[in-house]
């Protein structure tokens, strides 16, 4: 356990960069070890959750290694050619590591196994092991489709067209990765439009991908068993790591700060889009293309924000960042309703539910439904803290973490958290990168020292 406590500040200025966009590691590291020949990865995240991957990589045959700059090197084996692991391969806290796991070895023949820490063996995967049987593969796992779970591999793959029954880019991508060693096309169609990067870095490593919209929605088509060649990647700075500093400077009046090289993937800025509309001055400038993916610098000045109604429909495109966008709510004028967020029930922890008893907590009027949450502020500071003394609890969900110290630093009074551990599988360095452009973030117990003059 590692309680942190976060104290008010006055504002946050210069310029940073967050680290490496973990859906995009995640995936690179993984389709390097597919290509043929030597992938170089700069800019990969360095979390917990992106080493697991790193180590399951290795366990089926690939080489991945750190240089000392940095930058990340993996020969890749060919499409088919991974190997049957020796081990039981443990993805930590990493879901999307597991979930496109489960697809990469659901066409290769041979028996493994998969494990993760407690809150990863209590997050369903049913849905993904469902179109990868119809696929071919075996999946044993426990009741409720949970991990620790068994993947027998087919040798005789067959392509399959199937429709997300939910919009998920985890399933999507399985589907797509297993089928990369399946004769003939794999099609996934998505009701709702969700990030492409999988799409995006398989054309960029020489697989032929189409994407077209048709009455039924958004259909990939993937032709199967191609030979991919090793690339140059160069991760983006994660969004939705970018989103914590991006609301914090947001909240502090006085706050004018740049964030570096931010990816800027069209189903992954909801959050910016549902900010904007707030009254939110957020500047993209410098905008350019790496790797496929749409890249730019973000200029965020302190802002007052007043509450909308944020459609299901952008759900998808913003997952991740309700937690911090419910603590932009608790600032903002009026009544900011969510909707369609029946997915946050089933991320590291019940993120609805912790989201709603956080902010409780700290005095700011919450409501929260099957799928929604409504946040009302006053368009001031709200109390912070919390009821009784007690510190939020997260649930080990490093996003609920993070969330929960960004109102620390904007509230009137100091919040602590009950565990911070869980930071380190997505944002390495997030306290010392905080305090450096001026906040006030510190271990329970432990004087606060500024990690830089400012």
């Amino acid at each position: 356990m590692q309680p942190l406590r976060s104290e008010p500040v006055d504002a946050l200025a210069g310029e940073a960069r967050v680290p490496g966009d973990k859906s995009i590691s995640h995936r690179a590291l993984m389709i390097g070890a597919l290509a043929v020949g030597e992938t170089e990865i700069s800019g990969l995240l360095e979390g917990e959750d992106i080493l697991r991957t790193a180590a399951a990589m290795r366990a089926l045959g690939a080489t991945v290694v750190r240089d000392g700059d940095g930058t990340w090197r993996v020969q890749g084996r060919g499409v088919g050619g991974l190997s049957e692991p020796e081990d039981m391969l443990d993805l930590g806290n990493a879901g999307t590591g597991a979930r496109l796991l489960m697809g990469l070895l659901a066409t290769h023949p041979g028996t493994a196994f998969l494990t993760g820490d407690a809150s990863l063996r209590a997050r369903p995967m049913g849905r993904v092991a469902a179109p990868l049987e119809q696929m071919g593969a075996r999946i044993v796992a426990r009741s409720g489709g949970r991990l620790p779970l068994a993947i027998i591999g087919t040798e005789d793959p067959l392509p399959i067209a199937y429709r997300l029954p939910v919009p998920s880019a985890q399933v999507k991508s399985a589907v797509l990765l297993a089928g990369l060693n399946t004769p003939g096309r794999t099609t996934v169609i998505e009701p709702e439009p969700t990030r492409d990067h999988t799409e995006l870095m398989l054309r960029h490593f020489g697989a032929t991908i189409d994407v077209e919209t048709t009455e039924q929605g958004r259909t990939v088509s993937l032709v199967g068993q191609p030979e991919i060649t090793g690339r140059k990647i160069r991760v983006p700075a994660d969004p939705s790591s970018a989103a914590f500093l991006l609301v914090a400077a947001l909240l502090l009046p006085g706050s004018d700060i740049t964030l570096s090289g931010v990816g800027m993937n069209p189903h992954r800025i909801g959050l910016i889009e549902t900010l904007r509309q707030m009254g939110a001055d957020i500047t993209s400038t410098a905008a350019r293309e790496e790797a496929g993916e749409p890249v730019a610098d973000l200029q965020v000045r302190a802002s007052q924000l007043s509450g909308i109604e944020v459609p299901a429909s952008r759900a998808p495109s913003m997952i991740d960042e309700y937690p911090i966008l419910a603590v932009a709510a608790a600032f903002a004028k009026g009544a900011t309703v969510m909707q369609g967020l029946a997915e946050l029930r089933v991320k590291e922890s019940d993120r609805l539910a912790a989201i709603a008893r956080g902010l409780a907590a700290c005095g700011v009027e919450v409501t929260v439904g099957a799928d929604s949450l409504t946040v009302t502020g006053d368009g001031n500071r709200p109390r912070g803290g919390a009821l009784d003394g007690q510190a939020i609890a997260t649930g080990y969900d490093h996003r609920i973490a993070m969330a929960f110290l960004i109102l620390g630093l904007a509230a009137r009074e100091p919040v602590e958290i009950d565990d911070g551990t869980a930071i380190g599988t997505s944002f390495p360095g997030f306290i010392e990168l905080m305090n450096g452009l001026g906040g006030r973030i510190r271990p329970v117990g432990v004087g606060f020292k500024p990690t830089q003059d400012r």
